[in-house]
Protein backbone atom coordinates (compact mmCIF):
# COMPACT_ATOMS: atom_id res chain seq x y z
CA UNK A 1 0.00 0.00 0.00
CA UNK A 2 3.04 2.64 0.91
CA UNK A 3 4.84 1.89 -2.49
CA UNK A 4 1.37 2.83 -4.23
CA UNK A 5 1.20 6.07 -2.18
CA UNK A 6 4.40 6.78 -2.98
CA UNK A 7 3.81 5.82 -6.85
CA UNK A 8 1.18 8.25 -6.84
CA UNK A 9 2.56 11.56 -4.95
CA UNK A 10 6.31 11.31 -6.12
CA UNK A 11 5.71 13.47 -9.00
CA UNK A 12 3.45 16.18 -7.68
CA UNK A 13 5.51 19.26 -7.43
CA UNK A 14 7.06 20.48 -4.48
CA UNK A 15 4.15 18.01 -2.24
CA UNK A 16 5.62 14.56 -3.69
CA UNK A 17 8.53 14.29 -1.17
CA UNK A 18 6.27 16.34 1.82
CA UNK A 19 3.69 13.60 1.00
CA UNK A 20 5.43 10.66 0.78
CA UNK A 21 7.48 11.67 4.45
CA UNK A 22 3.65 11.57 5.77
CA UNK A 23 2.85 8.28 4.16
CA UNK A 24 5.78 6.62 5.52
CA UNK A 25 4.97 8.34 9.05
CA UNK A 26 1.78 7.37 8.72
CA UNK A 27 2.49 3.51 7.67
CA UNK A 28 5.45 3.05 10.89
CA UNK A 29 2.64 4.67 13.50
CA UNK A 30 -0.43 1.88 12.05
CA UNK A 31 1.84 -0.56 12.74
CA UNK A 32 2.33 0.17 16.74
CA UNK A 33 1.38 -2.84 19.13
CA UNK A 34 -0.47 -1.86 22.64
CA UNK A 35 1.43 -3.86 25.28
CA UNK A 36 0.55 -0.98 28.09
CA UNK A 37 -0.22 2.30 28.11
CA UNK A 38 3.23 3.72 28.79
CA UNK A 39 4.66 1.08 25.61
CA UNK A 40 2.28 2.58 23.74
CA UNK A 41 3.17 6.14 23.59
CA UNK A 42 6.88 5.86 23.83
CA UNK A 43 6.90 3.58 20.79
CA UNK A 44 4.10 6.32 19.08
CA UNK A 45 6.39 8.93 19.66
CA UNK A 46 9.40 7.04 18.98
CA UNK A 47 8.02 6.46 15.18
CA UNK A 48 7.33 10.02 14.75
CA UNK A 49 3.53 10.03 16.00
CA UNK A 50 2.30 12.85 17.93
CA UNK A 51 -0.43 13.62 20.45
CA UNK A 52 -3.54 13.50 18.79
CA UNK A 53 -5.86 16.07 17.36
CA UNK A 54 -6.76 16.98 20.04
CA UNK A 55 -3.64 19.26 20.60
CA UNK A 56 -3.67 20.61 16.90
CA UNK A 57 -6.11 23.37 15.63
CA UNK A 58 -9.37 24.55 16.74
CA UNK A 59 -9.64 22.13 19.51
CA UNK A 60 -6.21 23.06 21.03
CA UNK A 61 -6.95 26.88 20.45
CA UNK A 62 -10.36 26.03 22.78
CA UNK A 63 -8.31 24.23 25.44
CA UNK A 64 -5.81 27.15 25.52
CA UNK A 65 -8.35 29.76 25.41
CA UNK A 66 -10.10 28.22 28.95
CA UNK A 67 -6.84 27.23 30.52
CA UNK A 68 -5.05 30.22 29.74
CA UNK A 69 -8.05 32.67 30.94
CA UNK A 70 -9.05 30.42 34.40
CA UNK A 71 -5.19 30.84 35.39
CA UNK A 72 -5.24 34.96 34.56
CA UNK A 73 -8.50 35.50 36.09
CA UNK A 74 -7.21 33.17 39.69
CA UNK A 75 -4.00 34.52 39.69
CA UNK A 76 -2.17 30.91 39.46
CA UNK A 77 1.23 30.88 39.08
CA UNK A 78 2.18 27.11 39.00
CA UNK A 79 0.89 24.82 37.18
CA UNK A 80 2.13 20.90 36.65
CA UNK A 81 0.62 18.68 33.77
CA UNK A 82 0.46 15.15 33.86
CA UNK A 83 0.70 13.80 29.97
CA UNK A 84 2.92 16.96 27.97
CA UNK A 85 2.77 14.49 25.19
CA UNK A 86 4.60 16.61 21.82
CA UNK A 87 4.23 19.85 23.62
CA UNK A 88 2.22 21.15 20.82
CA UNK A 89 -0.37 22.13 22.88
CA UNK A 90 1.53 23.86 25.26
CA UNK A 91 2.54 26.39 22.92
CA UNK A 92 -0.63 28.00 23.23
CA UNK A 93 0.15 28.14 26.62
CA UNK A 94 0.49 31.95 28.50
CA UNK A 95 1.68 29.83 32.06
CA UNK A 96 3.74 31.73 34.48
CA UNK A 97 6.33 28.71 35.70
CA UNK A 98 5.49 25.20 34.30
CA UNK A 99 6.21 21.58 35.06
CA UNK A 100 5.32 18.87 32.60
CA UNK A 101 5.62 15.06 33.51
CA UNK A 102 5.01 11.85 30.63
CA UNK A 103 5.49 7.97 30.94
CA UNK A 104 7.43 8.63 27.63
CA UNK A 105 10.98 9.57 27.74
CA UNK A 106 10.84 10.53 23.90
CA UNK A 107 8.01 12.94 24.98
CA UNK A 108 10.03 14.28 27.88
CA UNK A 109 12.90 14.97 25.71
CA UNK A 110 10.74 16.57 22.67
CA UNK A 111 9.61 19.20 25.09
CA UNK A 112 12.54 19.85 26.64
CA UNK A 113 14.23 20.98 23.10
CA UNK A 114 10.40 22.45 21.63
CA UNK A 115 10.87 24.91 25.13
CA UNK A 116 14.82 24.90 25.46
CA UNK A 117 14.51 28.85 25.46
CA UNK A 118 12.04 29.44 28.61
CA UNK A 119 13.76 28.19 31.55
CA UNK A 120 10.11 28.14 33.74
CA UNK A 121 9.05 25.26 31.49
CA UNK A 122 10.63 21.93 32.63
CA UNK A 123 10.22 18.47 31.99
CA UNK A 124 10.43 15.35 33.55
CA UNK A 125 9.57 11.52 33.16
CA UNK A 126 6.64 9.81 35.58
CA UNK A 127 8.85 7.66 38.62
CA UNK A 128 11.65 10.48 38.19
CA UNK A 129 12.71 12.21 41.45
CA UNK A 130 10.92 15.30 40.63
CA UNK A 131 7.93 13.33 40.10
CA UNK A 132 8.58 11.43 43.57
CA UNK A 133 9.54 14.83 45.29
CA UNK A 134 5.45 15.32 45.82
CA UNK A 135 5.33 19.44 45.37
CA UNK A 136 1.90 21.19 45.11
CA UNK A 137 1.00 23.47 42.56
CA UNK A 138 -1.46 25.94 42.34
CA UNK A 139 -3.39 23.81 39.84
CA UNK A 140 -2.99 20.30 38.18
CA UNK A 141 -4.17 19.87 34.46
CA UNK A 142 -5.05 16.59 32.75
CA UNK A 143 -5.44 17.47 29.01
CA UNK A 144 -6.63 14.14 26.82
CA UNK A 145 -5.17 11.88 29.12
CA UNK A 146 -7.65 9.65 31.07
CA UNK A 147 -9.18 8.04 28.27
CA UNK A 148 -6.03 6.15 27.26
CA UNK A 149 -5.24 5.29 30.72
CA UNK A 150 -5.97 1.49 29.92
CA UNK A 151 -5.11 -0.39 33.01
CA UNK A 152 -6.91 0.26 36.29
CA UNK A 153 -3.69 0.37 38.29
CA UNK A 154 -2.57 2.83 36.41
CA UNK A 155 -5.87 4.74 36.25
CA UNK A 156 -6.31 4.99 39.93
CA UNK A 157 -2.89 5.94 40.60
CA UNK A 158 -2.84 8.63 37.99
CA UNK A 159 -5.93 10.07 39.14
CA UNK A 160 -4.91 10.01 43.11
CA UNK A 161 -1.65 11.88 42.53
CA UNK A 162 -3.20 14.60 39.89
CA UNK A 163 -5.31 15.57 43.23
CA UNK A 164 -2.30 15.32 45.54
CA UNK A 165 -0.33 17.77 43.24
CA UNK A 166 -2.32 20.27 43.82
CA UNK A 167 -3.74 22.45 46.36
CA UNK A 168 -6.27 24.78 44.76
CA UNK A 169 -7.49 23.34 41.75
CA UNK A 170 -7.28 20.80 39.34
CA UNK A 171 -8.72 20.80 35.62
CA UNK A 172 -9.74 18.00 33.44
CA UNK A 173 -10.76 17.83 29.89
CA UNK A 174 -11.82 14.54 29.46
CA UNK A 175 -15.31 12.49 28.73
CA UNK A 176 -16.90 10.59 31.61
CA UNK A 177 -18.34 7.17 30.80
CA UNK A 178 -17.44 3.97 30.59
CA UNK A 179 -16.58 2.27 27.05
CA UNK A 180 -14.37 -0.06 25.27
CA UNK A 181 -13.55 0.92 22.05
CA UNK A 182 -11.83 -1.03 19.58
CA UNK A 183 -8.23 0.52 19.52
CA UNK A 184 -6.62 -0.92 22.88
CA UNK A 185 -5.10 2.17 23.40
CA UNK A 186 -8.57 4.09 24.24
CA UNK A 187 -11.03 3.15 27.22
CA UNK A 188 -13.83 5.36 28.80
CA UNK A 189 -13.44 6.30 32.37
CA UNK A 190 -16.43 7.44 34.26
CA UNK A 191 -13.96 9.56 36.02
CA UNK A 192 -16.70 11.61 38.33
CA UNK A 193 -18.14 8.64 39.68
CA UNK A 194 -14.47 7.62 40.92
CA UNK A 195 -13.89 11.06 42.12
CA UNK A 196 -16.96 11.28 44.29
CA UNK A 197 -15.32 7.59 45.75
CA UNK A 198 -12.57 8.41 46.02
CA UNK A 199 -11.05 11.72 46.29
CA UNK A 200 -12.56 14.14 49.45
CA UNK A 201 -11.82 17.48 50.39
CA UNK A 202 -12.27 18.58 46.45
CA UNK A 203 -15.64 20.36 44.71
CA UNK A 204 -16.50 20.17 41.28
CA UNK A 205 -16.47 24.30 40.29
CA UNK A 206 -17.55 24.16 37.20
CA UNK A 207 -17.74 22.21 33.93
CA UNK A 208 -17.63 23.98 30.47
CA UNK A 209 -18.94 22.07 27.24
CA UNK A 210 -17.06 21.46 24.51
CA UNK A 211 -17.56 24.26 21.76
CA UNK A 212 -16.57 21.46 19.00
CA UNK A 213 -19.06 18.49 20.16
CA UNK A 214 -17.91 15.35 18.78
CA UNK A 215 -19.35 14.90 15.35
CA UNK A 216 -18.47 11.33 13.61
CA UNK A 217 -18.09 12.81 10.19
CA UNK A 218 -15.59 15.02 11.48
CA UNK A 219 -13.69 13.59 14.25
CA UNK A 220 -9.92 15.31 14.11
CA UNK A 221 -11.77 18.84 14.70
CA UNK A 222 -14.32 17.63 17.11
CA UNK A 223 -14.17 15.97 20.38
CA UNK A 224 -16.62 13.96 23.03
CA UNK A 225 -14.45 15.70 26.17
CA UNK A 226 -15.48 19.12 28.10
CA UNK A 227 -13.80 20.57 30.85
CA UNK A 228 -13.93 19.84 34.73
CA UNK A 229 -12.95 21.86 36.77
CA UNK A 230 -12.52 21.25 40.43
CA UNK A 231 -11.48 22.94 43.59
CA UNK A 232 -10.03 22.10 46.85
CA UNK A 233 -12.92 22.65 49.50
CA UNK A 234 -10.94 22.97 52.56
Amino acid sequence: MLSGIKSTVKNIPILGSVAISIATRFSKTSKLRFQNSAQYWEDRYKLGGNSGSGSYNQLAAFKAEIINAFIEKHGLNTIVEFGCGDGEQLKLASYPKYVGFDVAPTSVEMCKEKFSHNENYNFFLVGGDEYNSRKTYDVALSLDVIQHLIEDEVYEAYMKNLFSASDRFVIIYAYSFEKIYASKHERGRDFLAWIHENIEDWRLLQKIDNRYPYDPKNPSKTSQADFYIFEKSN
